[in-house]
């Protein structure tokens, strides 16, 4: 069995072809050009669908998407601007009168959460939360090996946490979020206020290598943020792990590392006594392999 899997998100969409083993068999991306709206991006994977469908013997396509996603009728119950008129689309019904294929949507973190249970970082655990650091901060929720979608498919906006009352506005319409915090793109706008000039991630991880002071302040801040906003999540969910994806976790024991010692330092002992943090192990892959899972899952393949 064949599933052509989709990743849609603000720059890119990612897209392959998956087994029901968990084999990705080949996989590429496109832009999103989501400026273009919500409506377009669906046009554009309809088309490239379409091309696959003449390739392999599809069985189906699964979606994995930014925003709040009902993972059963697979529409977008919310969005933001990221992808303006993105809220209220019918994924699944869309895609599946253009294609004739069975389609099934999931949240996009909710996907790399399943696609580390199923063949990644989170095998192993039953009771985990996975935390995705980009642009905002997302999270996905496991308990007794299911994934928890609260009761309207938005659990888990860890991004979302209250850091500091009154701080930064958030995309959200509330302020001192979290992700205006300690996301990447926070990051990023913390290092063009103290170094006075924008500068690449890749470069600023360059010199905290060298053991730059000034670059090792500012991190030791945002770490700390982070780890606040983890201990929350900790303290309400007592999991067993912490997998960490997202486009900062390619950091890996440079990230890690300091993120353990900040948030053992403030969670209970008892929170703290069995508790794993992994970065995950397969990247932007794990969205393609959780929506793959949860397309079987849903028995779409049967």
């Amino acid at each position: 069995m064949f599933i052509a899997a989709f990743d849609i998100g603000g720059t890119s969409i990612k897209y392959g072809v998956v087994n029901e083993e968990g084999t990705i068999l080949m996989d590429n991306s496109f832009p999103s050009e989501a400026h273009l709206g919500g409506k377009a991006i669906i046009q554009n994977i309809i088309a490239k669908g379409k091309e696959l469908q003449q390739e392999w013997d599809l069985a189906g396509i699964a979606i994995s998407s930014a925003g709040q996603i009902d993972n059963k009728a697979g529409v977008v119950v919310h969005a933001t601007d990221t992808i303006p008129g993105y809220t209220g689309v019918q994924i699944k019904q869309r895609i599946e009168e253009a294609t004739g294929l069975k389609v099934t949507a999931e949240n996009d973190v909710n996907c790399t959460a399943l696609g580390e249970h199923w063949k990644g970082a989170a095998m192993d655990a039953d009771d985990f939360l996975c935390v995705t650091i980009g642009t905002g901060i997302g999270g996905a929720i496991f308990t007794d090996g299911t994934l928890y979608a609260g009761s309207r498919f938005s659990a888990g906006e860890i991004g979302h946490i209250n850091l500091y009352a009154g701080g930064k506005p958030c995309t959200c319409g509330d302020s001192g979020c979290l992700e205006q915090y300690a996301s990447s793109s926070a990051l990023q706008e913390m290092i063009g206020a103290v170094f006075g000039y924008k500068m690449e991630l890749r470069t600023f991880f360059d010199g905290l290598r060298t053991d730059d002071e000034k670059s090792m302040v500012l991190y030791n801040q945002w770490i700390d943020d982070l780890a606040t906003g983890m201990k929350s999540m900790v303290h309400i969910l007592n999991p067993e792990l912490i997998v960490i994806g997202g486009g900062v976790s390619a950091q890996g024991d440079f990230l890690l590392d300091p993120v353990k010692e900040a948030l053992m330092e403030k969670i209970m002992p008892n929170h703290a006594a069995k508790l794993d943090i992994r970065i995950a192990q397969h990247a932007n892959q794990a969205n393609l392999l959780g929506a793959v899972k949860h397309f079987i899952d849903c028995g779409a393949g049967g």
